[in-house]
């Protein structure tokens, strides 16, 4: 890949992720908090005489609009009585930051930086915010003022990584991820961008053991790359099985490019028009995927080859589980996880209820498009019953597309599509 290509790539999935950095309470939901130094440790804001300060807790969950401009609000009283209060200042910012008034933000930094200049947590939150606004040299400089007066603060060294690449940098950025690895090793984040530039420079190896290692810890963009790794053999051995492995828990992760790299391999295998031994290739790959599933329960025994986990944990009476693996089976192209899936969509099950549920919907839909027969006959047989869907004898009939000739014509008997 070209470095300019990669650079707008990396540019791009920075900013998309900014909303999440602009906390300055909060680097990573994966980061254990002893690890997110950002703002003081100082009492909140002073409620008034005979008031108790409910507004203010670090520790209650989203508020809604109201709450946060009543907060904001209750911030610039308390500013007001105690204008040197930086630690309330920060607080203000990092509200303001939230409620997307960037400009505001930076004001309140910017005075507690004149108040206090060797305030690194102060001059961090202000490189984070000039890194919204995509002003790169400023916020640089603000984040190198953090990391020289406190050099344990990891989320400057983490942003200081972005803004090296964004600059241009990749070796000072690469060092950036390696520092805030060192203040934190427990941090995927900071592994999956170390290795999307150990990649980049061509240190295929080490950063295929970053991904693997930000991938174990759950970033969904380093799972899919380290199964693009293992279909490609870039860094590791070539391994189709494990491709998928990696792939399939992206995309349960709502990770779209890992879903189509999924789609890809299943049309690739149901496609007339591919090599027999590339089909048989995939579906292999495919039947491994799904015995590997099992790894993962060792305390479930499995009878047959082809058995399906998913319909073993509803035998245990493990609802959500099942249903869960049902899924990930089905997407792999296990027609008796189909056939299963297809039972509790249509009636539930006796321990709970699946009837109807969009995510089974959305896997036959899925499945169906991919060219699985399986998926196509459940399609139609939904849409000419109206099951869970309104009633309709034309998707029903466009759902059998691509069916032999004999399957479609005892179908349309079959459901009355005439």
């Amino acid at each position: 890949m070209h470095h300019r290509s990669v650079l707008a790539t990396f540019s791009l999935i920075c900013l998309a992720l900014l909303p999440a950095c602009l906390s300055s309470t909060q680097i990573s939901k994966d980061i254990p908090p002893s690890a997110a130094d950002s703002t003081p440790s100082t009492p909140e804001t002073v409620p008034a005489q005979g008031q108790t300060n409910t507004l203010l807790d670090p520790g209650r969950p989203e508020q809604p609009e109201e709450d946060a401009v009543t907060e904001i609000r209750s911030l610039r009283h308390a500013i007001h009585r105690t204008p040197e209060r930086t630690d309330l200042r920060l607080k203000l910012a990092e509200r303001l930051s939230r409620f997307g008034d960037l400009d505001a933000a930076l004001d309140e930094c910017r005075a507690v930086i004149a108040l206090h200049q060797n305030d690194a947590k102060a001059h961090m939150q202000l490189g984070v915010l000039l890194m919204a606004r995509q002003e790169w040299q400023m916020a640089s400089a603000s984040l190198q003022n953090a990391v020289r007066l406190d050099s344990t603060l990891t989320q400057a060294h983490y942003n200081l990584g972005s803004v090296h690449y964004a600059l241009g940098n990749v070796t000072a950025a690469m060092q950036s991820y390696r520092n805030a690895l060192t203040l934190q090793p427990d941090f995927p984040d900071a592994r999956y961008r170390l290795a999307l530039l150990l990649k980049l420079t061509n240190h295929e190896r080490e950063a295929a053991q970053f991904m693997d290692e930000a991938a174990i810890g759950g970033v969904p963009q380093a799972q899919y790359f380290l199964g693009n790794a293992y279909k490609q053999g870039l860094g590791v051995e070539k391994n189709l099985p494990r491709a998928i492995v990696w792939w399939a828990k992206a995309a349960s992760l709502g990770y779209q490019p890992a879903a189509e790299a999924m789609s890809k391999l299943r049309r690739q295998s149901l496609a007339a028009d591919q090599p027999e031994r590339r089909r048989q290739d995939i579906a292999d790959a495919f039947r491994q995927y799904r015995h590997q599933l099992w790894e993962e329960q060792a305390h479930l025994t499995k009878q047959d080859p082809d058995q399906s986990l998913g319909i073993t944990l509803l035998g245990h009476n493990q609802l959500a589980d099942g249903i869960a693996m049902l899924l990930a089976e089905t997407y792999a192209l296990s027609e008796p996880a189909l056939t299963e899936l297809a039972r509790l969509y249509e009636i539930g099950a006796e321990t709970g209820s699946a009837q109807f549920d969009r995510r089974i919907r959305d896997c036959f839909d899925t499945t169906a498009a991919d060219g699985f027969p399986p998926a196509k006959k459940i399609l139609a047989r939904m849409y000419a019953k109206g099951v869970g869907v309104e009633r309709d004898r034309t998707k029903a009939r466009l759902a059998l597309k691509g069916l032999p000739k004999q399957d479609i014509h005892a179908l349309i008997d079959e459901l009355g599509l005439h």
